[in-house]
Formats: C-alpha cells, sequence, structure tokens
C-alpha cells in the first residue's frame, strides 16, 4: 500500500512538472514561469498562470492568468516565444512594443478564437504610473477581430492585421497608434479573387485627414505568380 502511495505521489510530481515551462529568452527585461493545466506529447492547453521575475533584481514582478493558454512544444518539449506566422506558429507568449511607448509590452495566448478558429491574445501594455502590465481592450480585440495576432512594424510604427473570407478575399489593415486616442487606421489592401480571371486590388489611404482609394484589376494568374 505504501509502495502505491509513493508511486502515485511520483507520477504526480513527473506530471506537475511536465506541465511547468521556463521561458527566459523571450524578454531583455523578464523571465517568465508557465504553469499549464494539460500537457500531451505534442501541446499543452487549460488554464494557466505566468509568473514573471524581473532579470535585473532577480524579484517576482507579476502574475498573469489564462483561460487556455494553448500552444505546441518544439522538439525540445518546451514552447516557442515571440513566434508570430500567418496560418502556422503562434507562440503563447509574445514580448514587444505594441505601442510605441518604449516600454515593453506582452501579449498572452488565450484560446483561439480570432477568425477561421485562429490564436487570440490577451493583448497587456505596460503602465508607467502603475508600474505593471495592464490588459488592452482595443488591441486584444484587435486580434480577436481578425486571424490570429497582429505584426508589429516597429520602423513605420504600426500595427498591421491581416483577415479573409473563403479562399478569394484578403485585406491587410494598418494601425497607428495615437497616444492618449488609441488605434487609428491609416491603411487598407483589398485583394478581391472572386472573379475566375481577374483580381481586383484596392489600396486607401489616410492622408492629410482624408481618405484616398486606388483601384486595379489584374489577372489572376499574373497577380499571384510566384
Amino acid at each position: 500500500m505504501k509502495n502505491i502511495k509513493y508511486l502515485l505521489i511520483l507520477i504526480s510530481g513527473i506530471c506537475a512538472a511536465q506541465n511547468k515551462f521556463e521561458v527566459m529568452n523571450g524578454s531583455k527585461r523578464y523571465s517568465a514561469e508557465i504553469s499549464v493545466d494539460n500537457c500531451n506529447a505534442e501541446n499543452c492547453e487549460g488554464k494557466a498562470v505566468i509568473k514573471l521575475v524581473d532579470k535585473k533584481s532577480n524579484r517576482f514582478f507579476q502574475t498573469l492568468t489564462s483561460d487556455d493558454l494553448y500552444f505546441f512544444l518544439d522538439e525540445k518539449q518546451k514552447p516557442t516565444v515571440n513566434v508570430i506566422q500567418l496560418y502556422g506558429e503562434q507562440s503563447p507568449l509574445i514580448f514587444d512594443d505594441f505601442n510605441f511607448d518604449g516600454t515593453e509590452d506582452l501579449a498572452v495566448r488565450n484560446g483561439n478564437n480570432s477568425g477561421y478558429g485562429g490564436p487570440s491574445y490577451d493583448i497587456y501594455v505596460y503602465n508607467s504610473t502603475k508600474r505593471q502590465f495592464v490588459l488592452s481592450s482595443q488591441l486584444t480585440n484587435l486580434v480577436v477581430e481578425n486571424l490570429g495576432m497582429f505584426v508589429t512594424d516597429h520602423k513605420r510604427k504600426r500595427l498591421i492585421t491581416y483577415s479573409k473570407s473563403g479562399c478569394c478575399w484578403h485585406m491587410t489593415t494598418e494601425y497607428e497608434v495615437v497616444p492618449n486616442k488609441g488605434l487609428h487606421k491609416v491603411h487598407e489592401l483589398e485583394e478581391d479573387a472572386m472573379n475566375s480571371e481577374f483580381v481586383t486590388v484596392t489600396i486607401r489611404n489616410f492622408i492629410n485627414n482624408k481618405w484616398q482609394t486606388k483601384t486595379k484589376n489584374y489577372k489572376i494568374s499574373e497577380y499571384y505568380k510566384e
């Protein structure tokens, strides 16, 4: 009986270890410890706790949670970090400066609730007054309403999203982050290939407080030529 109890305790300890991961290389400032409910040989999912530690002081910084921290495991049985691939891998944690204020922010995977069942994220921005990460509903909704995590273009200071309808209509949208006002849409690239021979490309740019639009048709065979 004692041997059975010991075996159960040992198995429980192994399972707990398999569901706990350290992320050391995703951020210059923070390391992270991920504890998630369920894992198998390929992926993890379920309720999760993310504990952040300040690398400089080696002190606990903040705890964040996710109702469904869904992610795949790499060849070393570890989660990736900061990977954003359209229709591909998107990491459970993404550290980046999403609002271009010079401080690091954090996206935490929370299920598959974006377009076409793609990955969704809770987006936290660093609040210098509170000295902690706070949830941004606007940036979080930007993920849910599109095809997964947006792309952060630091050079042009824009956030880029992708959306689609079926196989033949795609939209690429760019936003600027306006201090104290939030997101402002400044560019759209619409590709409509519903016609079997042509794709209609419409480009819209917000310039001098008004939208400017250009539309052109291309033969599908030429436009999508590799």
